[in-house]
């Protein structure tokens, strides 16, 4: 006696063949680097991937961040994309994870600089230093720290010395004008690579 078939109802696995056109379409785009393409690919899966910061980071500046880290990052590696391997919104989402994963790793360490710097302060220091303070003379010390010699020692002086143009001059032996040339060149390529700083992840 043969057994009876069974039917077995059909499942859609696959996408809408218009829907996975338009991906396919939006894929060769990108590779080909058009940024009508890009612009698209932005439109339709950025949502997507603000959600997920979103939700990882439970801070919407972050998560705005990361999105645009995704999609710099999706446009610069671009070349790497192998649509053989999978769909667009896939490989999106791989580098959304990656990039969640490097903030928050960035939050830890600066969560633990901040901890740490805060340690070390006198307790009747300064009670009102808040941890963005904190990071903030961090940032300040590192990268006075790279700056050349002379502009180094000056503005460090009038930093950490409290010391006017004058008496810095005094103190090195330099001429005022020198001082001041060093000063002005020195805070102007500080301020530029601490705002560089800033914007890095």
């Amino acid at each position: 006696m043969s057994a009876t078939p069974v039917k077995v109802p059909v499942i859609a696995l696959y996408a809408p063949v218009e829907e996975t056109r338009e991906s396919e379409g939006l894929a060769q785009g990108l590779l080909l680097g058009d940024e009508q393409a890009f612009a698209a690919i932005y439109h339709r899966w950025g949502a997507m991937v603000h959600t997920m910061a979103t939700r990882s980071l439970g801070d919407a500046k972050e998560a705005e961040d990361v999105t645009q880290q995704v999609f710099l990052a999706a446009w610069r590696g671009r070349a790497g994309f192998r649509p053989e391997r999978g769909p667009l919104g896939a490989w999106l989402v791989g580098i959304t994870r990656r990039k969640i994963v490097d903030a928050l790793a960035a939050r830890t360490r600066r969560t633990e600089i901040a901890g740490a710097v805060a340690a070390e302060m006198p307790v009747t220091g300064r009670p009102e230093a808040t941890p963005e303070a904190v990071l903030d003379r961090v940032l300040v010390a590192d990268e006075l720290r790279r700056l050349p010699p002379a502009q180094r020692e000056i503005l460090g002086l009038a930093f950490y010395g409290d010391l006017t143009q004058v008496q810095i001059a005094q103190r090195t032996g330099l001429p005022l004008g020198t001082v001041k040339s060093h000063a002005r060149r020195g805070m102007h390529l500080l301020r530029r690579r601490i705002e560089e700083a800033r914007l890095r992840p």
